[in-house]
């Protein structure tokens, strides 16, 4: 059994990106195990926005207390067990927090899944693609009801759950319009991913791209960033258009969302629905099974930027803010 467990506690609630001391590293004792328990070793971490609004506000989960763990999802594999369900070796994902080892507990059931062993599919691949962001893009595109010849406009398309929501809009038959922040981003979404179109917004002349880019205007936004994208792609939506709104990134680290006008929604007859992914937990080895066969057969493809080191998990963070990210987030622990 090891003894010390290295933590990363909320310190301070940030204001704007996180600043040295937000989160504190503590070297803690590592518990004995009592019946019902087991002990993982946290392997990976998945890096998501809505760690952000964790740290400062109470939404479908309440905001983490300072002086806990940061709560984070991740990979881990079972160490000791005295948990009737668990053996050493399983494999295990869930919300493990931004630390070495945590506790499986039989009292929290909903916390953690088994994770099988798939040839050829990488463990990290459980936290994107075949994980939370897959699963994500999935029930989200359920809710949009895409049809063939539609127009579907994805911002933060090179992201872990943009680039994915993009190539299922292929799937379906969609013309996909992909809004990132980089030239190599948009290439990637592109030549790599199949998007019809991608738009990079750092441009000054991005509005008048969206418009030509959408001729025949936008039946889908699949909302991640909010703000002046958001305005922008509403301002071309079509009559009885859908808005999926999953993330408004571009609010997390600012005092205001800097959400749109809902007027637009008014006058067009927008359908707008926002998601959470946990309402459809009953339902994520349906979803991960057909991921895990669009992936087996080529229709999936997807990235991954690795930050090596739990104490690096800070600076993780930021990038999603600043674009350093190119599809799923990962810090190896």
């Amino acid at each position: 059994m090891p003894t010390i467990n290295r933590q990363l506690r909320l310190q301070n609630r940030p204001k704007g990106l996180l600043a040295p001391g937000d989160l504190q590293p503590v070297e803690d004792p590592v518990a004995p195990l009592s019946d019902g328990q087991a002990l993982a070793r946290v392997k990976y971490l998945s890096i998501d926005p809505t760690m952000r609004v964790w740290m400062v506000a109470d939404t479908y989960l309440p905001a983490v207390p300072i002086g806990e763990v940061m709560r984070a999802f991740g990979f881990a594999e079972i160490i000791e067990s005295r948990h009737p369900d668990y053996q050493k070796g399983d494999r295990v994902m869930g919300l493990t927090g931004l630390q070495d080892y945590v506790i499986v507990d039989s009292l929290d059931k909903r916390s953690f899944q088994k994770v099988p062993k798939i040839p050829f599919v990488s463990d990290t691949a459980f936290l994107g693609v075949l994980g939370i962001n897959g699963l994500t893009a999935f029930f989200g595109m359920e809710i949009a009801q895409p049809k063939k010849g539609e127009t579907l406009v994805v911002s933060a398309a090179a992201g872990a759950t943009g680039s994915i929501v993009g190539q299922i809009g292929k799937i379906h038959g969609c013309r996909v319009i992909g809004i990132a922040g980089t030239d190599e981003k948009c290439a990637w979404i592109v030549k790599d991913l199949g998007f019809d179109a991608a738009i990079n917004y750092k441009h000054p002349d991005w509005k008048e791209k969206l418009a030509a880019a959408t001729p025949n205007g936008i039946d889908i936004d699949f909302e991640n960033v909010g703000g002046e994208i958001m305005q922008a792609v509403l301002g071309r939506m079509n009559l009885f258009g859908r808005v999926v709104v999953c993330g408004l990134i571009s609010g997390y680290t600012k005092e205001d969302p800097g959400m749109a006008s809902f007027a637009t929604v008014l006058v067009k007859r927008l359908r707008v629905q926002g998601f959470i992914i946990l309402d459809y937990a009953s339902r994520f080895m349906e979803a991960a099974k057909q991921l895990g066969q669009w992936k087996m057969f080529g229709k999936l493809k997807d990235r991954e930027t690795i930050v090596e080191g739990l104490e690096k998990a800070s600076d993780a963070i930021n990038m999603l803010f600043t674009g350093g990210n190119t599809g799923k987030l990962i810090v190896k622990v």
